[in-house]
């Protein structure tokens, strides 16, 4: 039976919920309650994280708090100190984060420094003072040095400097992994963060200037389907990209929760062999929007990095059997949320 569910955002839980708070009280003998604060948890991630645990994936000992920045500014020490006193959790999933696409990485790196800094060490330094026992942060595959092999892995991050067009979102996300090393040699907390490739799925930024390129891509071919346009796809459509719908994620997420005991960081993403150009990831959501138009590439865009290849090796050596969904199905689950919740998306 699925946990219980807080939220400060108005977020409508199944009827299914309805009994969960119940089975929290009912918990069984010998279980630690566990209570989880989400930051971050309106977002793309936050979201299937909260849908996961109420389709059935939560615990009975757990309560789950899922906070947005409407109950807290995680840039300001004080408001980050009051939520953590208010709901005095006992676990974190760090997801709140400054974020976006490629142009508004080139465009705003100074903020995406400062901001991400400071939220990564307020709800750090919180999570300490108040006593959680475990935090769980959320890094990006754009750490990784931009001069590098291929594949990279968890022993890599900082042996160089990011690529140049996000370098201020990249060395703020760094700099999480160097305080989880700290607070675990200075005073032996349990903090560690997991690495995922490009994450989409519903409740995404669709925005076509600052979104991910795959809901940036899924509003193009709904914009131009409904226009009878053609479908321009910025840059030349070579780059190549590992995606992990948001639903895997976070089902990973309550694994590395719950039993993932590294303060190293773990990448979690498809294999290397289910990589795919943006090219293949264009076609794959006109097939599924059954977009009937010209798909163009304008090349007078960036393409950004090439390519950022990652290993799930280790991954696969904790979870030898986990099953991803395959990307042309979750493409698919994508794009028919969009087309239904389209007055109410992110965009």
């Amino acid at each position: 039976m699925p946990a219980s569910l807080h939220s400060g955002f108005g977020f409508h839980l199944s009827p299914l919920s309805r009994s969960l708070d119940l089975a929290a009280m009912a918990e069984p003998a010998g279980l630690k309650p566990k209570r989880i604060l989400v930051t971050g948890g309106t977002g793309l991630v936050g979201k299937a994280i909260a849908e996961v645990v109420a389709d059935g994936e939560g615990r009975p000992e757990e309560e789950w708090i899922f906070v947005c920045s409407k109950d807290a500014d995680l840039t300001n020490a004080a408001d980050t100190k009051a939520l953590f006193e208010k709901h005095k959790p006992t676990h974190v999933i760090h997801l709140a984060a400054m974020v976006g696409g490629l142009f508004k990485n080139i465009k705003y790196n100074l903020d995406f420094w400062r901001r991400n800094v400071h939220i990564n060490d307020n709800v750090l330094h919180s999570a300490y003072e108040s006593g959680a026992r475990k935090v769980v942060s959320c890094l990006s595959t754009c750490i990784f040095p931009d001069k590098t092999s291929y594949p990279i892995d968890e022993t890599m991050i900082h042996n160089g400097p990011p690529h140049s067009s996000n370098f201020g979102y990249s060395y703020a996300k760094r700099m999480i992994d160097v305080q989880n090393r700290g607070y675990f040699e200075q005073h032996g907390c349990r903090f560690t963060a997991v690495i995922p490739t490009n994450v989409f799925g519903p409740h995404d930024n669709y925005n076509i200037e600052d979104g991910h390129v795959l809901p940036g891509l899924i509003h193009k071919v709904y914009l131009a389907k409904k226009n009878n346009m053609a479908l321009s796809v910025w840059g030349t459509g070579k780059p190549r990209r590992q995606f992990i719908y948001s639903r895997d994620l976070a089902r990973l997420f309550l694994w590395v929760l719950r039993e993932y005991d590294e303060v190293e960081p773990i990448i979690l993403s498809v294999g290397e062999d289910e990589e795919v150009s943006i090219r293949d990831a264009a076609e794959s959501i006109v097939e599924a929007m059954d977009f009937k138009g010209e798909l163009l590439f304008d090349t007078t865009k960036s393409d950004g990095q090439f390519k950022k290849t990652a290993s799930n090796s280790k991954l696969r050596r904790y979870l030898p059997d986990f099953q991803f969904t395959p990307f042309k199905q979750a493409v698919k689950e994508t794009c028919d949320w969009f087309n239904a919740n389209y007055d109410a998306a992110r965009k």
